[in-house]
């Protein structure tokens, strides 16, 4: 499946031609055709008085990344988010949990990673996420470890690598958006594939790749022949 992000330009989907609004975008174009934003504006049904439903579901989406705020409580703290729109969200993680795990993806190439993340490419913030493999090549978790600038100092380790041990994984491949669209690594980037590298060569835990993406486009250091040692 591959995502094709068309943010929302409009303060209210009210003002929006009836077939770029996000119930009717996904009957006529597929769901595939909507953004993030637009899918989660599609769950919370409607904004406030003070809001506009794309606020909100910009602020529900950076929750959920951070995985830490995926739960009941935390949603209903979000300005504009109810019990029940919490309900609902909350509901369709779980469903999407169950019924995913049942299907693992296998990862055989640069673009599956793509297919897989490329609903990151248009978050303001760089999100730094690990895709977790196992022996088989099949991706058994993808967690986002860090939110906001993505450097060897805020990207620890012990993170990384963590998740990775208790799933049982054996491989893991670094990722991380650029906002600015310019995929070239950075130095910091660099540091800090080559200082990961290293601890999961210590962990028996083969790092395979550091992909950097935005919405349109990757830049995979391994493809590129640029995977330091």
């Amino acid at each position: 499946m591959k995502y094709f992000l068309n943010p929302i330009e409009y303060k209210s989907i009210k003002d929006m031609p009836a077939r770029e609004r996000p119930r009717e975008k996904l009957q006529y174009g597929g769901e595939s055709s909507l953004s993030d934003i637009e899918l989660m504006c599609i769950l919370l049904g409607r904004g406030t008085r003070l809001r506009p439903v794309q606020d909100i579901a910009h602020d529900v989406l950076d929750c959920l990344a951070r995985q830490k705020c995926a739960d009941f409580k935390s949603l209903c703290e979000i300005e504009g988010v109810g019990p029940a729109q919490a309900t609902t969200i909350v509901s369709a993680m779980e469903l999407g949990r169950r019924l995913g795990s049942s299907v693992r993806k296998r990862v055989s190439q640069p673009s599956d990673i793509f297919d897989l993340l490329r609903h990151y490419g248009d978050r303001e913030q760089e999100h730094f996420i690990a895709v977790m493999l196992n022996g088989a090549m099949e991706v058994i978790r993808v967690k986002v470890i860090t939110v906001g600038l993505v450097n060897k100092t805020l990207v620890h380790a012990r993170e990384v690598f963590s998740e990775c041990i208790r799933v049982m994984g054996t491989a893991v491949i670094l990722a991380h958006n650029h906002p600015s669209g310019n995929l070239e690594p950075s130095n910091d980037d660099i540091d800090l594939t080559v200082r990961l590298r290293k601890a999961g060569d210590i962990l028996g835990i083969e790092v395979l790749d550091h992909f950097i993406f935005s919405s349109e486009k990757y830049y995979s250091m391994r493809e590129a022949g640029e995977f330091w040692v």
